[in-house]
C-alpha cells in the first residue's frame, strides 16, 4: 500500500499532509510512502529530510497520484493550473482519499460526484466526531484554534480604525467593537485575541455553555438565547435551526451588527451548510469601514454577500472570504494537522493494512463516499436540499 503526499495548489496553501515524524510513522506501520518534489518547502522542510525518513520523492503530480493507493491531502481536489488538470482527474479510480473536503458546501457538490463516479473512498477531516478517543485525530479543533488567533490579526491589519483605546493630544480614541457569532473553538480564540489587542467583545452563541466559556474570556452575551433541546446537538456541536428560529436569531442580531467594527462568524454545524445569519440588508445597515471576517466560508459562510476566497467590500463593509486562514502559518498548522492525520490513519487501518475498521465510530462519521455511492449524511441532506 502506498501512500501519496502531493504538494498543495490552492492559493497561498503552504501546507503539507504529512512531516518526516510521520513518514516514518507511516513505514513502521508497513505503508510505502511518496511525497511530491518540493511539498513541504512551504513549511521549510526538504526532499532530503523526507528521504532520510524513508519516503520517495516524486517528479511531478501525476507520478504521485498515478502510483498512490491512498492520498493524504490539506485541502480538497482543485485545479492544477500548473499540468492542465484537475486533481480529480488524476487520483486513481478505486482508490482512497483522506483530507478536509468540507463536503457539504455547495460548491463541493461535484467534486463529491466526481468521487463516487471514480469509486473512491474518500473521508473528510471536519466530520471526524467530538469524543474523547477521538481528540489526537481532531484537525479541525486544531486549525480551528489557528483560525480564530489570525482572522483577529487579519481583521487588525485590515481595518482603517485602531482597536485600543487610544489617548491623544486631540483626545481620547474609543476601542473597536468586536462582535464574534459562535463561540466554538474558532471563537473562543478569537475572543482571546480580540482582547489582547483592546478591543470591546461580544459574543453570541446558542449553547449555553460555550456562552459561559466566552464569558471567562471577558466577552459579553449578546443576540438570542434557545433551549438547549433545539440548540444543542451530537457531541456538544451546535444544532440546525428551523428557518423560523434563524429568523428570529438574525432579528435579534442586527442592532448587534449595526453597532460593531468587526464582526468573526464562525458559526456552524459539522459537515452541513453553515446558516446565514448576516443578510445583505443587515450589512447595508453597519458602520461605514467596519468588518466582517467569515471564517465558516468553507460551509457556505454565515454572511450572505461573503464571497468564497476573496476579501471585497460591499457596501463600504470588508467582507473577508478567505478560505485557507490556517495555512497562513503553516509550520505550526502542518505540525498539528500531520499528526492528527496519523492517528487517523492509525485508526482508520487498526485491524491491518488490508481493510479499514467501518465498525468504528470515527470512520463512520468521516466516510463521504464508498463503493459508488454518496453516504454521509450531512452531504445528502445538503445536496437534496441544493
Amino acid at each position: 500500500m502506498l501512500i501519496g503526499i502531493p504538494k498543495e495548489i490552492m492559493k497561498d496553501e503552504k501546507r503539507v499532509a504529512a512531516i518526516p515524524e510521520t513518514v516514518e510513522k507511516y513505514i513502521k506501520m508497513g505503508f510505502d510512502v511518496l511525497v511530491e518534489d518540493s511539498a513541504g518547502e512551504g513549511v521549510f522542510l526538504s526532499n532530503d529530510e523526507y528521504r532520510n525518513a524513508g519516503a520517495k520523492i516524486a517528479t511531478d503530480a501525476e507520478t504521485l497520484y498515478e502510483k498512490s493507493d491512498i492520498i493524504l491531502k490539506v485541502k480538497e481536489p482543485t485545479m492544477n493550473e500548473a499540468i492542465g488538470k484537475h486533481e480529480l482527474d488524476c487520483i486513481k479510480d478505486n482508490s482512497l482519499l483522506v483530507t478536509f473536503l468540507h463536503p457539504a458546501a455547495p460548491g463541493n457538490h461535484n467534486m463529491v460526484r466526481k468521487l463516487r463516479e471514480k469509486n473512491v473512498t474518500s473521508f473528510t477531516m471536519d466530520g471526524i466526531p467530538r469524543i474523547s478517543r477521538a481528540q489526537k485525530m481532531d484537525a479541525l479543533t486544531s486549525m480551528s484554534t489557528i483560525t480564530g488567533y489570525k482572522s483577529v490579526i487579519m481583521a487588525a491589519n485590515q481595518m482603517p480604525k485602531f482597536i485600543p483605546m487610544m489617548g491623544t493630544s486631540i483626545g481620547m480614541i474609543k476601542p473597536a467593537k468586536f462582535l464574534v457569532i459562535g463561540a466554538g473553538v474558532v471563537g473562543l480564540q478569537a475572543i482571546a485575541t480580540a482582547k489582547r489587542l483592546g478591543g470591546i467583545i461580544h459574543a453570541v452563541d446558542i449553547r449555553e455553555n460555550a456562552r459561559i466559556e466566552a464569558t471567562s474570556l471577558g466577552a459579553k452575551i449578546a443576540g438570542y438565547e434557545i433551549s438547549e433541546e433545539l440548540s444543542l446537538g451530537e457531541g456538544g456541536y451546535a444544532r440546525t435551526l428551523p428557518e423560523e428560529i434563524l429568523e428570529k436569531e438574525r432579528d435579534a442580531l442586527r442592532p448587534w451588527v449595526k453597532e460593531s467594527d468587526v464582526i468573526v462568524l464562525s458559526a456552524l454545524v459539522p459537515s452541513e451548510v453553515a446558516p446565514i445569519l448576516i443578510t445583505e440588508d443587515m450589512v447595508k445597515e453597519m458602520k461605514p469601514g467596519s468588518m466582517i471576517i467569515d471564517v465558516s466560508i468553507d460551509q457556505g459562510g454565515n454572511c450572505q454577500l461573503t464571497n468564497p476566497g476573496y476579501g471585497e467590500y460591499r457596501h463600504r463593509v470588508y467582507i473577508s472570504g478567505i478560505k485557507n486562514i490556517p495555512g497562513s502559518v503553516p509550520v505550526h498548522s502542518t505540525w498539528l494537522y500531520a499528526n492528527n492525520m496519523y492517528y487517523y490513519i492509525e485508526n482508520l487501518f487498526k485491524k491491518g493494512l488490508e481493510t479499514f475498521d467501518m465498525d468504528d465510530e470515527i470512520v463512520r462519521h468521516s466516510l463521504v463516499t464508498h463503493k459508488g455511492e454518496i453516504v454521509h449524511a450531512g452531504v445528502l441532506k445538503a445536496m437534496s436540499e441544493a
